[in-house]
């Protein structure tokens, strides 16, 4: 593992673009199809707040498969999200999930230290008073859950795809998946600071245009929705090249061969 220049970072957007080009529609409908099985387990009591964080991993491969295919000349169906629980690695994928839950549950912990809990009760359901809200720190706690995610986030950015491509166990993905990305800083910060403008920024300042032009709130919705689905879509299209860059390209899926019939000699 080398490490990679800044400007890396905003190849990897670019290249996000690329792939996404190549089969917008099949992408978005991977996406859609991801975005309507989160909504069906929300609906879960209890485990329904806890399952889509915990196969976050297994959902992560799906749209890496995806690109795979798309760079492989293939094409891309929404079966493609299943493709994590069809793989050896299914296992530990979901303790992936699991170490997921515990880091986002021990970083929004964290920032209770901030709002005494407000920022804590806001993202477990448990309810909170109009008045706490208004009082808390509940912006500086947000920003403090992010911080303590991010040595995670370091760790957890390419585990999945190590595990599932490379056959590494979890310790090793973990710690291979950090150093990584610790080697790789400036692009990775480069890479984030795009996706701030062009995931939140540029959304804002196309709303408020909207607005000024047009006072028409089903209007503005009608555009932004489209708008953020294709933004986040390709953001998922730019993670794959991110892991090209450092790790190198899975192989190549070779179509398997059928058996020579014995009967027919």
């Amino acid at each position: 593992m080398e490490k990679l220049p800044a400007k890396t970072g905003w190849l990897w957007v670019k290249e996000g673009v690329a792939l996404f080009r190549k089969q917008p529609a099949e992408v978005s409908t991977l996406f859609l199809s991801y975005m309507f099985l989160m909504l069906a387990l929300g609906m879960l009591p209890v485990v329904g707040q806890l399952l889509p964080l915990i196969l976050v991993p297994l959902f992560a491969m799906s749209f890496m498969q995806a690109c795979r295919h798309i760079e492989e000349g293939r094409r891309v169906y929404p079966n493609l999200l299943l493709v994590g629980f069809r793989s050896p690695a299914l296992r530990t994928l979901l303790t992936l999930g699991v170490l997921y839950l515990l880091a986002a549950f021990g970083a929004v912990g964290v920032s209770a230290l901030v709002d005494g809990g407000t920022f804590w009760n806001a993202m477990t359901g448990t309810g909170i008073n109009p008045k706490d809200m208004e009082n808390s720190n509940i912006s500086l706690a947000m920003v403090t859950a992010a911080v303590a995610y991010i040595p995670a986030a370091m760790a957890f950015w390419f585990a999945a795809p190590l595990i599932a491509w490379q056959n590494m166990p979890l310790g090793k993905a973990l710690f291979y998946s950090f150093f990584a990305v610790r080697r790789a800083g400036k692009a990775f910060l480069l890479y984030g600071l795009a996706w701030l403008v062009i995931g939140i920024l540029l959304p804002a300042v196309v709303s408020t245009i909207v607005a000024l032009l047009i006072n028409n709130m089903t209007i503005i919705v009608f555009i932004l929705l489209p708008l953020s689905i294709i933004l986040t879509v390709v953001m998922y299209c730019s993670f794959y090249p991110t892991y090209t860059a450092i790790f190198g390209r899975p192989q190549r899926e070779e179509a398997s061969v059928p058996e020579s019939d014995d009967s027919a000699r």
